[in-house]
């Protein structure tokens, strides 16, 4: 492939060039040698190619100087000249070998150390032409290692390097990968909490959540998802049987308070980070019981009253004030905005969308339907029912109904099947008990039959929404069809009633208007929920809800509206390899009622049981980058205690090394490496740098190690050993150090130190030979410092 258009600009100094990377952002790149950038650039491995090359080769930061105790080397210079050097080849000859042991001659002439240490990684996946996989270290979703070929890929941990496809899918990126390794250990109280900091409610959504996350769990690629949702389930009854160990009232009280308005998910969800902050919070609501949609609403086979009671009195534990049947006004809200420091808006969406079709006066409301059986309504709406929606709450109405006695529930919906909103697997439920759908069908006209008997005429949908996705059904007139009926139930959709809210409404959406943090045009005003985004699943409101929380803190904090986003904390560099859960592991069971045995007000589905959740967390694949640390250089001087000098600071090299989307080091984008500082070693050691690779002459290793031992009257008095390329930065063998430190370097000490090397090892399927070249390797860096050839 040829080479994509480019700009080219000279900088005299690192400092120059660091100023011409910020000014241009992520579409500019540092050319040295050239050796890694230019053969990217040519097989477009990146989504974006830089559009703009910084040459720094003129800035003259190379060379190899001794000043005082320390070997300064430039980070231009080129690994020959690194290789050549006499002080390098006589004081810190691991480096000299490192160097040497890099690629061709002619590659060694061009490239650099600075180049070599920063170099992107050097799996197949990241570097396939025209991005073909584009893998977590791209900013995709995906390691397509992990399920693939991973050969030369870690045996020592993954790479989080974004969140995982679960996580990420997840409105309130919980951290699911995280919360399923505690629960692999037992630490279920861990988990727990950990769920907590972006759910709290998981005993609700545990129930009623859509699941986006199994929806692109990795998982489906082998076996099937991983049964998050049921997980969460446990944890979230787990939770409530014990409130007090979760729900604690802050241990600090910060004098301000918060009025919250209603106490669906997203105003439950504001109040308990608000809480959880030390803020007073007083939750108010129209309704004589707290909890929304969630207590009124949705059906109790799907989610039980107890459950919702039991989250609601967890938050009054904590503090939260409730005050019923309040309802807000244009005055009542001027009143809360005085007497409170902020207020959040999470009124929900409870008004019925209408349909302006013939005859919509015998149309009846199916939220309407679902308030009543949560209310106490045991009769069905009719004999023979016709729901009109495709979405979740069409579904649970048309159950409900079916449930209630009615002989014969049909939906009709605009969308086909695989495409309807709701849910697939509640849609499988509601066919399972007799419910029939009649997918891409929508009502033209709604006539009189007979007394009770209503004539519903459906004309076929040929599509739901236009080229830019937007809602615009077109129809075919010349295909329909009659359904008889004695009830009618419109279930298309809610929007909220937002008379009290004035000027934040904005025209036309109707909703509150909102920034990304959910402050609206008021100050001190907030809102987030149906309120704004329009009817939402619960964890979506929940998420709107902590967002919200974290920015009207920000805002007490600091007495004025903030701009910046909440984003989660980064993740350990390192996570476990899922071993196990690489081979077909089938997906736990869901113990549910028969159809023919459900009924209006018991549970369809019993939570999991703790060795059934336990089951279930192993098949996590734990998802994160498995692609090494390829650089020669990096192992080497990690093990000789280096110190890298960048046009910003000065860092261990043992630091430098971090794994991220396009990047290898924890540098900033404009932060360039200046030179390394290494210390000058005793000369009573031996240094040794091993490579297997699987080309002798110019290959990447596929297991490297580097090694200085100090020696004292033939015993190891010091060690520092570092493995290359088996995981995502290099990694330091510490017990094998502290393990070596007063032996001999013998045939005994070098079998141990390798076992203990890889105890912590945990390889992948196709790359368990890595374990045995890493002990080959280390054995012989220990026997390198006994009297004698190497055996």
């Amino acid at each position: 492939m040829a080479l994509g258009p480019f700009d080219h600009v000279t900088a005299g100094s690192l400092e120059e060039a660091g100023s011409l990377l910020r000014a241009h952002g992520a579409r500019s790149a540092v050319i040295a040698g050239g050796t890694d950038l230019l053969g990217g650039m040519k097989d477009r491995v990146h989504p974006e190619p830089p559009q703009l090359l910084v040459d720094i080769k003129p800035s003259g930061a190379a060379g190899v100087r001794v000043e005082g105790s320390t070997i300064r080397i430039g980070a231009l210079t080129t690994l020959a000249e690194v290789a050549d050097d006499e002080v390098v080849k006589a004081r810190i000859p691991l480096l000299a070998q490192a160097a040497l042991a890099v690629g061709s001659p002619q590659i060694r002439n061009m490239a650099t150390v600075g180049g070599n240490i920063c170099q992107e990684p050097r799996c197949w996946y990241y570097r396939a032409p025209d991005d073909a996989f584009h893998c977590l270290r791209k900013g995709g979703a995906r390691c397509p290692a992990l399920l693939g070929d991973h050969r030369y890929h870690s045996i020592f941990g993954a790479a989080r390097v974004a969140l995982a496809p679960c996580a990420g899918s997840c409105p309130a990126h919980v951290d699911i990968p995280g919360y399923l390794a505690l629960v692999r250990e037992g630490d279920w109280r861990s988990a727990a909490r950990l769920l907590l900091e972006r759910n709290p409610m998981p005993a609700v959504t545990g129930r009623v959540c859509p699941h986006f996350c199994e929806l692109d769990c990795a998982r489906c690629e082998l076996d099937g998802a991983v049964a998050t949702r049921a997980v969460e389930r446990h944890l979230g009854d787990f939770v409530l049987r014990d409130p007090a160990a979760f729900f604690e009232p802050p241990a600090e009280l910060t004098g301000r308070r918060v009025a919250v308005v209603g106490s669906g998910p997203a105003g439950l969800a504001a109040a308990y980070y608000l809480r959880r902050l030390g803020h007073g919070v007083t939750v108010f609501d129209r309704m004589d019981r707290p909890g929304g949609m969630l207590a009124h609403a949705i059906p109790r086979y799907r989610l039980p009253e107890a459950v919702v009671r039991e989250q609601v009195e967890s938050l009054e534990r904590m503090g939260v004030e409730l005050l019923l049947g309040v309802t807000v006004d244009p005055e009542v809200l001027a009143g809360l905005r005085r007497d409170f420091d902020a207020v959040f808006l999470g009124t929900g969406a409870w008004r019925d969308k209408t349909l302006a079709v013939e005859g919509a006066e015998h149309l009846r409301s199916g939220l309407e339907l679902l308030t009543g059986v949560r209310n106490g309504l045991r009769r069905a709406p009719g004999d023979e029912v016709l729901v009109i929606g495709g979405g979740g709450v069409a579904v649970d109405v048309a159950v409900s109904a079916r449930r209630l006695g009615a002989r014969r529930v049909t939906i009709a919906c605009l969308e086909a099947r695989e495409a309807m909103p709701a849910p697939a697997d509640e849609v499988d439920q509601a066919l399972s008990e007799g419910v029939e759908l009649l997918a891409s069908w929508g009502p033209r006209r709604v006539r009189t039959a007979e007394a009770g008997v209503f004539r519903v005429e459906l004309v076929r949908c040929s599509s739901v929404l236009d080229a830019e996705g937007h809602f615009e059904p077109t129809f075919d007139p010349g295909t329909t069809r009659t359904v008889e009926a004695d009830c009618v139930l419109v279930a298309i959709g809610q929007e909220p009633d937002l008379a009290f809210a004035g000027s934040l409404v904005e025209a036309p959406s109707g909703r509150i208007a909102v920034n990304e943090e959910g402050a609206t045009g008021a100050t001190g005003v907030f809102a987030g929920g149906d309120a704004v985004s329009g009817p939402a699943s619960v964890v979506e409101a929940v998420a709107a809800g902590r967002r919200a929380a974290i920015a009207i803190d920000r805002y007490l904090q600091a007495g004025a509206p903030v701009a910046a986003q909440d984003r989660a904390g980064a993740p350990p560099p390192l996570v476990e390899m899922p071993q196990g859960a690489l081979s077909e592991m089938p997906r736990v069971p869901l113990a549910a009622a028969e159809p023919s045995a459900r009924d209006i007000e018991s549970e369809d589905v019993v939570t999991l049981e703790v060795p059934e959740a336990a089951a279930e967390a192993r098949r996590c694949l734990n998802c994160a980058c498995v692609a090494v640390n390829a650089s020669d250089l990096a192992p080497a001087l990690v093990a000789l205690g280096a110190r890298v000098r960048t046009t910003r600071r000065e860092v261990d090299a043992e630091a430098l090394f971090a794994a991220g989307v396009l990047r290898t080091t924890a540098l900033d984008p404009d932060e360039l490496v200046a030179e390394v500082l290494i210390p000058l070693p005793r000369a009573t050691g031996v240094q040794s740098y091993r490579k297997f690779r699987v080309r002798q002459s110019i290959d990447f290793p596929v297991v490297s190690v580097a090694s200085v031992l100090s020696l004292e009257e033939g015993l190891i008095e010091e060690a520092r050993v570092v493995l290359g390329a088996v995981a995502p930065v290099p990694i330091r063998a510490r017990e094998v150090e502290r393990f070596l430190a007063g032996r001999q370097p013998d045939e005994q000490s070098a079998e141990e130190a390798g076992a203990i090397a890889v105890r912590t090892a945990f390889p992948l399927p196709r790359n368990g030979y890595k374990v045995q070249v890493v002990r080959a390797l280390l054995r012989q860096a220990v026997l390198a410092a006994a009297p004698g050839p190497v055996p």
